[in-house]
């Protein structure tokens, strides 16, 4: 492209200058040979007195010896002989000066009345009638030099070819220089799709260049975004998926802790354990961070009261056969949230697991559903222990050990699932210290897009009494001991 435009600029210019320069370079030439005649008109406009005046050989001569061209032997004068007079007597025609031009010439002009220009040896002969005292008519020669006619016509070819020659040049670093804005972002751009296509993921184009390569740039960007998101997406999906088997998993191991002892019990604890292991492992390596939803918002809404309904149900099960103490309120009447049944469900999965997982049998907990007309709140409370680390519990991958010593098996997503669910409304999560002793997780879900305020009237002061979010600046941690997951 680049060579290519360089060429058609050189032949365009190449053109125009020719175009230009060649009718430029004949009308000087034209310009100074008629500036020459015109100076010869005038030498012979000079005897034309003298001749009105006499025909004398001598004052002829000494008239056409005084002036210029004369004293340089450029100026003749030729007289005709009066009728009857022949040539060769006495009163015959004069020829004063040297003579170039041929009788037939000087008798021609003679005769039409009007100047006529000759070639003669060595240049131009300008034959200018002119009329005598007697009646008859004169000839004034006036000899031109060649290098007069062409005088400064040389110089002014050589600056015209200097002139074009520099526009040629110029025209051409121009378009080598446009033709090198057009290729390096061609070529940056072509670089960076093959490098995308390698799986750089990151590789992205400077939007520069011409306007239609910035557009491809942009389009280029906007599509490796694209395929990171949708790629991020799959690994979270994944995660996400791997994740809710931790709930049935959850049952297993409670259910296999019950059967006692025996080689059948100990296998069935140990097939769980290894599965555990194994959801664990899959959550791990796909725990990058998915892409919100097209516009921030989540694709569909559902019911928060009759899903936190249908998931205390199933809970509450285990909850009664580990001695646990349950309440839940603030579920007697439709919250519709703008979050997918199946990502509360999973929210909620998350956090009640954690119960189960990190505090002891026996441990009451709560899930309470506040609505403030812009907002719904849902606090998930319990009585355990406390957490050792609260922002490292907040952490993506965090993992950690709870109070007791024992390995947790987190993998440090499940808050991370309950805050993305949140922040997707423009909500947010936080932790603190619940009225029952242990720690409870806020998630604030917003429904139309708001940001969480502190002391927010409706709902403030009562969730500030609960939570102590007016007193805590550090956050706290979810249920139980241990970084929950």
């Amino acid at each position: 492209m680049r060579w290519a435009l360089v060429k058609v600029c050189l032949a365009v210019t190449a053109m125009v200058v020719i175009a230009f320069a060649v009718p430029l370079g004949l009308v000087i030439r034209e310009m100074a040979s008629d500036r020459a005649f015109s100076d010869a008109e005038r030498q012979a406009a000079m005897i034309a007195p003298t001749l009105s005046i006499t025909t004398d050989r001598e004052e002829l001569t000494r008239a056409v010896l005084s002036t210029e061209p004369g004293d340089r032997g450029r100026l003749a004068v030729h007289v005709p002989a009066p009728e009857g007079v022949a040539d060769g007597t006495e009163g015959g025609p004069l020829d004063i000066g040297t003579r170039r031009a041929t009788p037939k010439d000087v008798a021609t002009v003679r005769k039409a009345g009007r100047a006529s220009i000759t070639e003669v040896t060595g240049g131009f002969a300008l034959l200018q009638p002119t009329a005598l005292g007697t009646g008859d008519i004169a000839v004034v020669e006036v000899f031109v030099p060649e290098g007069e006619v062409s005088h400064g016509v040389a110089t002014a070819w050589l600056m015209l070819a200097g002139v074009g020659v520099a526009l040629i040049v110029g025209s051409v670093a121009v378009a080598d220089r446009l033709g090198v804005r057009m290729v390096q972002p061609a070529q940056r751009l072509a670089g960076a799709a093959q490098d995308l296509g390698e799986g750089r993921l990151g590789t992205r184009v400077p939007e520069e260049g011409p306007t239609e390569l910035r557009s491809a740039a942009v389009a280029f960007n906007s599509m490796a975004d694209q395929v990171v998101q949708l790629l991020a997406n799959e690994r979270e999906l994944a995660a996400d998926l791997s994740h809710r088997l931790r709930t049935p998993l959850t049952v297993l191991r409670l259910n296999a802790a019950s059967l006692g002892e025996g080689p059948a019990a100990e296998q069935t604890r140990a097939a769980v354990q290894q599965l555990e292991h194994e959801v664990d492992t899959i959550i791990r390596t796909a725990r990058e961070q998915r892409p919100q939803t097209q516009g921030g918002q989540p694709e569909a809404g559902c019911d928060a009261s009759e899903v936190i309904r249908e998931r205390m149900g199933f809970w509450s099960a285990l909850a009664e056969d580990e001695g646990r103490e349950v309440r839940l309120a603030g579920v007697d009447r439709t919250v519709r949230i703008p979050v997918a049944r199946p990502e509360l469900a999973a929210a909620l999965d998350a956090l009640l697991g954690n119960v189960f997982r990190h505090t002891p049998e026996g441990t009451a907990f709560s899930v309470d559903v506040h609505h403030s007309g812009d907002a719904v709140i849902v606090l998930v409370s319990d009585a355990g222990p406390g957490i050792d680390d609260p922002k490292a519990a907040l952490a993506r991958g965090g993992s950690g050990r709870d109070t007791a010593g024992g390995s947790v098996g987190s993998t440090g997503l499940g808050l991370d699932i309950v805050r993305r669910v949140a922040e997707s409304t423009g909500g947010d999560l936080r932790i603190g210290r619940s009225v029952l002793g242990g720690t409870e997780v806020r998630i604030w879900i917003g429904l139309y897009g708001s940001r969480p305020e502190r002391g927010r009237r409706g709902h403030g002061r009562r969730v500030g009494r609960r939570t102590g979010w007016q007193r805590r600046k550090e956050p706290r941690n979810a249920t139980g001991s241990g970084v929950r997951h």
